[in-house]
């Protein structure tokens, strides 16, 4: 929200320059009288051009770009007020300055939304004060002529104060506060002063914006008779938006959204169509969220499908409007999503105008379209097609992918190509390299190859020895008409993701990772609300090694997951005995053999395993796993995660820190290695200045972790019973800190192993680390001294961090040094402390987390649900 605020800022500056009246800029009648008309309009395209660019700040500018002229679109001289309808709370009504910021932003790029404010809690405060107590029946404020009388003081001065505020940042705005709603009596018997709705007059709404003047509204009504009613400016804003037909219809609100009951979790979109009447069923959805639900639903039946609600809150309402992730809650109606083992299960006659209207070098039948077995995916309306070829056991290629512009604008696209995500965990696809949405396809892609003109993408497969394999049976077998062989060299993440933003013309090379280890999280919304999972479809985990401090926190996690259960709990030395601390059903440990694994796996009887074992002793697990696998088939092995360090440097193995290395691998991988505590804290140290560090220098971790870090040891009770102690006790240390493993510890070579990924060039980066134990039970602080090849800032640093970590929920920045308080029993990351050398060329930076939870537990749970499809956060409380 810098950005935009600066943005706002900037162009305050320019007060009275210019105006925009529906997409088309006039000069403002002072100006006229001192400048010439040419220089007005160049002043004027000048700040919008400058504010635009900061938009890019927040979005891509392609993402940017199509917003805005979809937005601008919408606003004709005749009629002007179709972009958005934006309702402003009460609440946010004390958030003045932000407000005002937010509206002169949109004003300053041409856009004028219809703002109609409520004004409750102000309302409530000088009724209190004038001795005046608040009736309420069915929710709704019972009017009497007093209350009457405070709340069209009230309306007033907040629309004024509005009004001021947004003129004193040169945005140009006219109070409205009667004249637009006429209304009836909802029931004056019981509720008095109320009205209901009857009839909305737009004129005076586009008479402002024709004038150049962002109308603000009130929600007073006046019925036939001159009496005013009170309306409540959700109802009055839903009305308004049923008269105007707009785009947007925003609720701006301190919250910034909706949220999910039972997660905590923000809901990203709601697509009413294929969710609501679930939705509904949902015991968290009650009381006011099933009011609000059923509101948007009904608001949005009335409108055109190009409408969509938002509920977002004033600071983040340029991130919702203007990228693909947004910011908020999105409620649209959507079209629901079909898949078809036939053309005629469509229509050879739609699917025949669909492919001639796309691509026309398809001229008759379907042969070039599809090949035996092939699924259609696409929406109802047909703005998005995509055909997958799928023959038994070789891997599915997407022969065609046609989308509409409407498609394409609406991210009909993305949810389609998420349906087809969830059936197929490897796919090949093809697109010309001057494909005009060339762009999309790298950002959705894991690899990619171009030659000749052609491109080739796939998803779902890391190792380039693969690659080449499935492409040579593709050519041998006819299933893609380009060589694309040899595949080449692979190149580091960072240069995939500068490849892709090339010129449409440009050619790029091979890349494992294209674009994922830098973007943010959920960067484009998906079909289903991202906050309600993927798959809700209860699974099966089996813990092998569950007796130790990591397996213990797992298991108490587990118990709070609303889908994964505990099947099976392994350990020699308590075989027999009860699991304690999981909830959801009793369960024994048992002393699985490679051998029983093996069967298990075979039988189908697990969808997940977690290897809780110290290092070298997983391998005969895992290969009893592979071995049953092998007989269910090609692609219906179990997820593996593997808490120890045997294969954090395998090929053929994800890592698995989501923070930088990207979800979208972990979402198709099968074999996960889940970091080490310390190497998780010293990469998210250091990886925001990987490109800033001093060539040949290394940056050196001190940390200092307690004392379950050592691991457990089994032994003997006065009863005989068997319990697990810490390796490491307090008193052993002489209640202080022991250095140990002063180089060469393992976490100093997996951090800088995997850290060189993000580094430019071909070069590698290598890190030195000193690790010390010490009284406490767990926590880690990791403090890092890194030298800089520039000088820079301690406020050049913490906007790298923030940049980096934007939207990460687990990850929080602070000011002070992060202290053992900070993290001990908490299921995230802190950073904080960020201190420079006086002479700006060296860094110190503290970080810190629990090492039994983002250290180990509570990371090994993240990457469980991205690979078993659940949302990511699902029995993660989120501190």
């Amino acid at each position: 929200m810098l950005a935009v605020s600066t943005a706002a800022r900037l162009a305050s500056k320019g007060a009275r320059r210019a105006v925009v009246v529906a997409g088309q800029r006039h000069a403002a009648v002072q100006v006229v009288r001192r400048t010439s008309v040419r220089g007005i309009q160049s002043i004027a395209q000048t700040d919008r051009d400058t504010i635009t660019r900061l938009l890019y700040s927040i979005g891509t500018k392609r993402e940017v770009e199509r917003y805005l002229r979809i937005f601008s679109s919408s606003s004709h001289p005749s009629q002007p007020a179709k972009f958005a309808v934006i309702k402003v709370g009460g609440a946010v009504l004390d958030e003045l300055d932000e407000l005002a910021l937010s509206l002169s932003f949109l004003y300053r790029v041409g856009l004028y939304p219809v703002v109609l404010h409520g004004a409750g809690p102000q309302l409530n405060s000088i009724m209190e004060q004038e001795g005046v107590v608040p009736d309420y029946i069915d929710g709704i404020r019972v009017t009497d002529a007093k209350t009457l009388q405070i709340a069209r003081r009230v309306f007033l001065e907040e629309n004024l104060k509005l009004v001021a505020a947004l003129e004193a940042l040169g945005t140009r705005a006219r109070p409205i506060t009667s004249g637009v709603f006429s209304a009836a009596y909802l029931d004056k018997d019981k509720y008095g002063l109320v009205g209901k709705i009857t009839k909305v007059d737009k004129r005076p709404i586009e008479a402002s914006i024709r004038a150049g003047a962002l109308p603000i509204l009130t929600s007073l009504a006046e019925s036939t008779d001159g009496q005013i009613l009170n309306v409540n400016a959700d109802i009055a804003a839903g009305e308004l938006a049923k008269e105007l037909e707009p785009m947007k219809i925003v609720f701006l609100n301190d919250k910034g959204g909706l949220f999910h009951g039972v997660t905590g979790e923000k809901l990203s979109v709601i697509n009413l169509d294929e969710e609501y009447d679930s939705l509904m069923k949902e015991p968290w959805v009650k009381y006011g969220t099933k009011l609000k639900l059923r509101e948007f639903k009904e608001l949005l039946d009335h409108l055109p499908r190009s409408s969509s609600v938002a509920v977002i809150s004033a600071s983040s309402l340029q991130k919702e409007l203007f990228t693909d992730s947004g910011a908020g809650t999105l409620i649209r109606r959507g079209y629901k999503l079909f898949k078809h083992n036939s053309i005629d299960s469509i229509g050879a006659d739609r699917f025949r105008q669909v492919i001639h209207d796309r691509d026309p070098g398809v001229i008759a039948g379907f042969e070039s379209v599809t090949e035996h077995p092939y699924t259609i995916y696409g929406d109802e309306p047909l703005d998005v097609v995509a055909v997958v070829s799928h023959p038994e056991g070789e891997v599915p290629v997407m022969t065609k992918l046609l989308p509409s512009r409407s498609g394409m604008l609406n991210n009909v696209l993305d949810n389609v190509f998420n349906a087809i995500k969830k059936d197929h965990r490897k796919l090949f696809w093809t697109a010309q390299v001057d494909d005009e949405n060339r762009g999309w396809h790298f950002e959705h892609a894991d690899g990619s190859f171009s030659r000749a003109g052609k491109s080739l993408f796939w998803y779902g497969i890391q190792d380039v020895a693969e690659v080449e394999r499935i492409v040579k049976d593709f050519e041998a077998k006819g299933r893609i008409e380009r060589s694309y062989l040899p595949v080449g060299p692979s190149a580091p993440p960072h240069r995939a993701a500068a490849a892709s933003s090339a010129a449409p013309s440009g050619t790029r090379v091979y890349s494992t990772l294209a674009r994922r280890a830098f973007r943010t999280p959920g960067s484009s919304r998906g079909y289903a609300t991202s906050a309600t999972p993927t798959t809700t479809e209860p699974k099966r985990l089996g813990l092998i090694g569950a007796r130790g401090f990591t397996g213990q926190a797992l298991t108490t996690l587990l118990s709070n997951h609303p889908y994964l259960n505990l099947s099976h709990v392994s350990s020699r030395q308590l075989a027999g005995r009860p699991l304690e601390g999981y909830t959801k059903d009793t369960i024994t440990y048992s002393n699985l053999s490679a051998e029983d694994v093996e069967t298990m796996e075979k039988e189908d009887e697990v969808d997940a395993w977690v290897m809780a074992l110290p290092n070298g002793v997983c391998k005969p697990f895992v290969d009893a796993i592979d071995r049953g696998a092998t007989e269910k088939g090609e692609g219906k092995s179990s997820v593996v995660i593997d808490l120890g360090a045997d294969y954090r440097f395998e090929k053929g193995w994800t890592y698995g820190l989501p923070e930088l290395y990207g979800r979208d691998a972990l979402r198709t991988t099968k074999r996960i290695s889940n970091p080490g505590c310390y190497a998780t804290s010293s990469q998210l140290l250091i990886a925001p200045l990987v490109e800033h560090i001093k060539p040949g220098a290394l940056p050196t971790v001190f940390g200092i972790s307690g004392y379950s870090g050592a691991g457990t040891v089994m032994e003997v009770d006065a009863s005989g019973n068997p319990v697990t102690k810490p390796k490491v006790m307090p008193e052993s240390l002489g209640w202080g800190v022991k250095p140990y493993s002063l180089t060469g510890h393992i976490h100093e070579r997996e951090a800088g192993h995997h850290l060189s990924s993000l580094v430019g060039g071909e070069g590698s980066l290598k890190i030195a680390f000193i690790p010390s134990v010490a009284p406490w039970f767990s926590g880690i602080i990791s403090t890092v001294s890194i030298p800089l090849k520039e000088k820079m800032t301690a406020k050049d640093v913490i906007q790298l961090f923030e940049e980096k970590y934007k939207g990460e929920k687990l990850i929080r920045i602070q000011k002070d040094i992060v202290q053992l308080r900070d993290v001990e029993n908490k299921h995230g990351w802190s950073v904080g402390g960020f201190q420079m050398s006086v002479e700006g060329d060296r860094v110190v930076i503290v970080g810190g987390l629990d090492n039994l939870l983002k250290g180990a537990a509570t990371q090994c749970l993240q990457n469980l649900n991205l690979a078993l499809g659940y949302e990511e956060y699902a029995g993660i409380p989120i501190d």
